[in-house]
């Protein structure tokens, strides 16, 4: 049921379709609140590109609930139904800082929590006369070469930049001008330390692109990012962008009934990750750089059956992913100053029909398509504040 109130707000009864969203019962949490709810400060949008915040993505429900919560979303834009509020940005709208609060209440109305955010609209044409170069590293959702893609599509409609992509990896049915550093598996640390001697060309599994013989046999290998924009990026300079989508495989595998292991395993991804950022940041000083928080997965407990067995169940991954975002944005966002930005991409992808119904982790096509629509939205938005300076 949705109503508009006189002020322009949204009013959201969100019931049934979170169970069909995976949010159902299972066995209680012991000690886990009712819910938690996370955003990222900003969410980008551009005209002609719908953005949605899917509730699904936002709220982490404990599976003892009786009945789903029913959620207010007040914003004076953007539309909404059982599952999402959307916005189908308009051209005059470009430039516009929109507020946004979701709140939260128990079937007997009884308030749970709420949170905000604050949705930036870039202009269409933003970045239409630079050139952008754009570095994009990742782990399989990358390699599979399709939110890429995407994003190529998205830069080759009027109003863009001229626009490189740097990498090495140019996988399936990959569109022209299409590159990337993506690998099946791979964690930060791998980027930092991953160097087979016996496989030292570049594109191989076993070998970082980043990474470089040492001079001296049985040294370890120089991770040297200034060597790669020059030999291997492809473009011959560091890109003017870079966009990073690391998590999944770096706290994947811990308990999530151990709290402290959890912890544990983003504080380890922390430390590599913040590694490989200051050689990036000396290698690319001009360089923007956003970080895309961790997708969530399947909605359906099947799949992740399909997949893992008994071994990682949807319940026990949701819980880690929600943890790991909540983190990402304490530890990332607020660093704009170090050309540092979060990504919002746990909050534009559909977790029933952005999935296949027997992969956990990995979108289908419409799921890329969403990943590929919040990174060209951050991108725009970068470009359009270069040009207000």
């Amino acid at each position: 049921m949705i109503s508009k109130s006189p002020a322009g707000f949204l009013l959201v009864l969100l019931a049934a379709s979170l169970v069909g969203a995976g949010l159902h019962a299972q066995q209680p949490v012991p000690g886990e609140a009712d819910i938690q709810l996370t955003l990222p400060p900003e969410i980008y949008a551009v005209p002609g590109v719908p953005m949605t915040i899917d509730f699904a993505n936002v709220a982490l429900v404990a599976p003892d609930q009786s009945a789903p919560p029913r959620f207010v979303v007040k914003c004076d834009s953007g539309a909404a139904n059982e599952t999402r509020w959307t916005l189908d940005a308009r051209p005059e709208q470009a430039g516009a800082r929109i507020p946004l609060e979701i709140e939260a209440f128990d079937p007997g109305g009884r308030g749970l929590g709420s949170v905000r955010t604050t949705v930036r609209v870039a202009p269409a044409d933003a970045g239409k006369n630079r050139d952008v170069s754009l570095l994009i590293i990742g782990d399989s959702l990358t390699a599979a070469t399709i939110y890429p893609n995407e994003i190529a599509k998205l830069l080759n409609r009027p109003g863009n930049p001229a626009w490189r992509m740097l990498g090495t990896q140019k996988r399936g049915e990959t569109l022209p001008g299409v590159a990337h550093e993506g690998y099946g598996g791979w964690t930060w640390k791998r980027f930092r330390t991953q160097f087979d001697p016996a496989v030292p060309e570049p594109g191989k599994t076993g070998v970082s692109p980043f990474l470089f013989a040492p001079d001296t046999p049985g040294d370890a290998a120089n991770l040297d990012l200034a060597r790669y924009f020059a030999e291997r990026g492809g473009t011959g300079a560091p890109p003017t962008h870079v966009v990073i989508m690391l998590g999944i495989n770096d706290c994947f595998h811990p308990n999530p009934d151990e709290p402290a292991a959890v912890e544990a395993k983003i504080d380890e991804m922390f430390v590599e990750a913040e590694a490989f950022l200051a050689a990036l940041r000396r290698a690319a000083p001009e360089a923007e750089i956003g970080l895309c928080l961790t997708t969530p997965g399947n909605a359906r407990d099947a799949a992740f059956a399909a997949n893992y067995k008994d071994r990682y169940t949807r319940w026990g991954w949701r819980r880690i992913q929600h943890r790991l975002v909540k983190r990402q944005i304490a530890r990332f966002a607020g660093r704009e100053p170090e050309r540092l930005f979060v990504i919002p991409t746990e909050t534009h992808l559909d977790v029933v029909a952005g999935y296949p119904e027997n992969n956990a982790v990995h979108p289908n096509t419409e799921g890329y398509a969403q990943i590929a629509a919040s990174i060209y939205s951050w991108l725009k938005w970068r470009l359009a504040a270069v040009e207000e300076k």
